[in-house]
């Protein structure tokens, strides 16, 4: 049996491109990337995470030397530090001079919205935007307005374009009978229950018993993957994230982040701060700041009257010189075009993955940039927001997960079209431990409570 982001030779090919991404040479990193090679391994990462190589033990042991190696090509970035001390002198956020309060409305809002992004982009997850733009016109559901129908789906283009066949019976119009299982709201589910039972005392030891006690390994990946295996080879913190983690910036720990911002509404800089301590855990860099700028987004839209102020308050959490920082910018850029007239979708699209031609489709930057470009020219329509964060064709579900859960704080549940919450049955599947099924409407609840427990 294979485990996919976890087998060492799963890893080489992606420890290569993440140092490449960081600024490390690919001089420097020639010598490995030949050794691979010869061995016939290949240096470009493979979508599914998996080498084509056999995990006969020479290949095995191989990889591992040459991982070893790897780790060493390593360097810190004054432009882009792990450490929270050096992460917090280098942004512009501060704290807010009064507490904010959000409406329940808001609240409700937020957790429909993320359920509901998801379950528009769980279908065609792993499907490129070619793919996806062709399923929708081929049912007369382009541009995208709704979730998705394998009804008149023409035969050629199931075969070109397979469902992702874990979910898509589940997540199609014809068959939604609930939000079904996913790991996009799994997180916030499981950061609920820590943030009540920690508030602001929340460490990230306490993230790593949570994952143990409630996730089943299995149901984690990419980044989330490593550093589970790393905890259960007794790895202390934040060794979880670095050793053998390629996925370290990669967008897992911005899917965590929701409720981080959600207990600390108008405050983003608490929320980023809570985020961080969650998502350091898994991820660095970039990874980390992912997962603040969504944390931060989600505690403005809050309470902010607007996309393009909730955007400018997430901004500050972002260490100005990084590469989120001009991915954001990117996109909001983007957005703005799209709102003015000056670009149409395909064309702000062809621009995002151009800048980001090459990288994995579960990376936190081309997907970040896609996330800023759907709020910021969705402005606050919901459908559309969610709708442009799935057409472009990366991490569909998490980036229409995200982009749901700031439209939907933003306008409330009574703003969201009931054709996207009402197939939703108030429900969300879940194998975490506590029954099969929550309430949205409960979990909404508990979170409006959250931010008294953050500030006892």
């Amino acid at each position: 049996m294979r485990l996919t982001w976890a087998q060492p030779e799963d890893l080489v090919a992606a420890e290569l491109v993440a140092l490449r991404e960081q600024g490390v040479a690919a001089d420097d990193l020639a010598d490995v990337a030949r050794r691979w090679h010869d061995a016939g391994g290949s240096t470009v990462l493979a979508p599914s995470g998996a080498s084509a190589l056999p995990a006969a033990p020479p290949v095995r042991e191989l990889a591992r030397r040459l991982l070893d190696e790897l780790d060493t090509y390593r360097v810190d970035s004054a432009e882009e530090p792990d450490d929270w001390d050096a992460i917090a002198a280098s942004i512009r956020a501060r704290r807010p001079d009064a507490a904010r309060r959000a409406s329940f409305d808001r609240v409700h809002g937020a957790w429909l919205g993320r359920a509901a992004g998801c379950l528009l982009g769980k279908p065609v997850e792993k499907i490129p935007r070619a793919g996806v733009e062709e399923i929708a016109r081929s049912t007369g559901n382009w541009p995208i307005a709704g979730y998705f129908t394998a009804v008149g789906l023409p035969e050629d283009v199931a075969e070109r374009w397979p469902w992702n066949r874990r979910s898509a019976p589940t997540s199609l119009v014809e068959n939604i009978d609930g939000m079904p299982e996913d790991d996009d709201l799994n997180f916030p589910l499981l950061a609920l229950d820590l943030l009540e039972q920690h508030g602001r005392a929340l460490t990230t030891d306490d993230v790593a018993q949570a994952w143990l006690a409630s996730l089943p390994a299995g149901r984690v990946f990419t980044a989330e993957r490593a550093a589970y295996r790393n905890l259960l080879d007794a790895r202390p913190v934040p060794e979880t994230a670095t050793h053998r983690n390629p996925f370290r910036e990669w967008i897992g720990a911005l899917i965590r982040a929701d409720v981080h911002g959600w207990a600390n509404p108008g405050d983003p800089l608490a929320a980023a701060s809570s985020a961080w301590t969650d998502a350091r855990l898994s991820h660095t860099r970039n990874g980390l700041y992912g997962a603040m700028w969504a944390a931060a987004l989600c505690a403005e839209s809050l309470v902010a009257d607007s996309a393009a102020e909730t955007l400018d308050a997430a901004d500050t959490v972002v260490p100005p010189g990084s590469r989120l920082a001009s991915a954001v910018r990117l996109g909001r850029e983007l957005g703005a075009d799209l709102g003015a007239g000056r670009r149409t979708t395909n064309e702000a699209l062809d621009v995002l993955h151009g800048e980001f031609r090459g990288m994995h489709w579960v990376h936190t930057l081309n997907n970040a940039a896609l996330i800023a470009c759907a709020i910021e020219g969705a402005d606050g329509r919901f459908g559309a927001g969610v709708a442009l964060a799935v057409a472009g064709g990366w991490d569909t579900d998490s980036a229409g997960a995200t982009v749901g859960s700031v439209l939907g704080g933003l306008v409330g549940s009574e703003g969201i079209d009931p054709q996207w919450t009402a197939p939703l049955r108030d429900s969300i599947a879940t194998s975490l431990p506590g029954g099969a099924e929550r309430s949205i409407r409960a979990l909404a609840e508990r979170t409006a409570a959250l931010p008294e427990r953050m500030r006892a």
